[in-house]
């Protein structure tokens, strides 16, 4: 099949500021894609120019085999969008703001139990100034949710919800992509990337760093895998150093802290320890994330 989103050398300045150097992806239907990258990265300028609402300054972008500048008459039916940063006027309501957008479309969901699944039945008659962060964030979604989009954009979809409304939301995001739906969305939070998305791609400094599932690019840049042992044997430390899985070993009181890297780290440590009759009244395997990934691939220090 051919992709829904096809992305070549997208190229974005703002005088001397090069926001999106050189990204290429594409975005296959039914997929959850992510975009992640440190703040300045270019993740919100790259998704305005795959949106139409920014025109890059170089590069090829095809949205459903449309291009999102030239044909955005046609791609406004069938693309949903919830930016970074929305407002709506302080006194209009959330059902007002709801039916107003359902209005714009031939064939718009309902409404009611869209704002149901959102958790936003109880504000319905609220104006928009009184709602708090999350429940705004949470209406601005349902807007871009209101006429079943077949490719929906989000741009940090879940800032400022609370952890019940952000799991809430990973549910209504998969039940979009169990519809056969495409979802692209940015995030800073590497556990939403890695639960959600089937790939990612990781951007710094304007660029595609690299592109993968999150299984894959854990294994590509930190195979490496830790296991703590808690333990009285003084023997454990020299004896899992012997071990041939065993890259580094750090003993503590009662504890010895061994990484390696395979998928046969904890078999080949829990074995030596049987073999020696070592006595353990603890063991914690720890495997690398999406986090550690991102952290090894931009690097760990604040960015302005």
């Amino acid at each position: 099949m051919s992709p829904v989103i096809q992305v070549e050398g997208l190229r974005k300045h703002y005088g001397t500021v090069r926001a999106v150097e050189d990204v290429s992806f594409d975005v296959q239907q039914g997929e959850i894609f992510g975009l992640i990258g440190p703040n300045g990265a270019g993740k919100t300028t790259t998704l305005e120019c795959v949106e139409g609402l920014r025109t890059p300054d170089a590069g090829r972008i095809r949205l459903l085999g449309l291009d999102p500048v030239r044909d955005a008459d046609a791609l406004q039916p069938r693309v949903g969008v919830q930016l970074q940063e929305s407002h709506l006027q302080k006194r209009i309501t959330v059902w007002e703001a709801v039916d107003l957008w359902s209005s714009l479309y031939h064939r718009p969901v309902d409404g009611t139990r869209l704002l149901e699944q959102l958790g936003l039945q109880d504000k319905r008659g609220a104006w928009f100034m009184t709602l708090s962060g999350g429940q705004k964030q949470r209406l601005f979604i349902a807007l871009a949710l209101i006429h079943d989009p077949e490719i929906l954009f989000l741009d940090e979809l879940t800032t400022g919800l609370d952890p019940q409304a952000r799991r809430a939301i990973w549910d209504l995001v998969r039940g979009i992509r169990q519809r056969g739906k495409t979802v692209v969305l940015t995030t800073h939070l590497m556990e939403e990337a890695e639960r959600l998305c089937d790939r990612v791609a990781i951007v710094d400094h304007g660029r595609v760093i690299d592109i993968g599932t999150p299984e894959s690019l854990v294994r590509r840049h930190c195979p490496e895998r830790a296991v703590m042992i808690t333990t009285d044997d003084t023997r454990a430390a020299a004896l899992l150093a012997a071990c041939g899985s065993v890259s580094h070993v750090d003993a503590g009181v009662r504890t010895v802290s061994v990484r390696g890297s395979g998928d046969h780290l904890l078999d080949d440590v829990l074995l030596c320890l049987s073999v020696n009759s070592v006595h353990v009244t603890g063991v914690q395997s720890q495997s690398a994330t999406l986090e550690d990934v991102f952290l090894r691939l931009t690097g760990q220090s604040i960015r302005n």
